[in-house]
């Protein structure tokens, strides 16, 4: 059985990619048994929702413009990356 530690890395990395049936299964099993584990599962995903939510409005809002200088910074430290 996961402890709180092992479920927590669990609901982050859900994010990120979709958890194997065993996974799943540990983690409701865990959070059928944890109140604290449940709690945090439940803001997670309220916050996951809410980000959502945020980014869509924010892509559909017609009205907000980047700077060119801003576009011009982020692609140049996206290279400073890449390289």
């Amino acid at each position: 059985m996961l402890n709180c530690k092992q479920t927590s890395q669990l609901v982050s990395q859900s994010l990120d990619r979709r958890l194997s049936l065993q996974e799943r299964f540990a983690l409701r099993l865990h959070l059928l048994l944890c109140k604290y584990c449940k709690r945090f599962y439940q803001q997670f995903l309220a916050m996951r929702s809410g980000l959502q939510r945020m980014t869509q409005s924010i892509e559909e809002d017609t009205q907000l413009l980047m700077p060119s200088e801003s576009k011009a910074r982020i692609a140049k430290a996206l290279e400073s990356e890449l390289n």
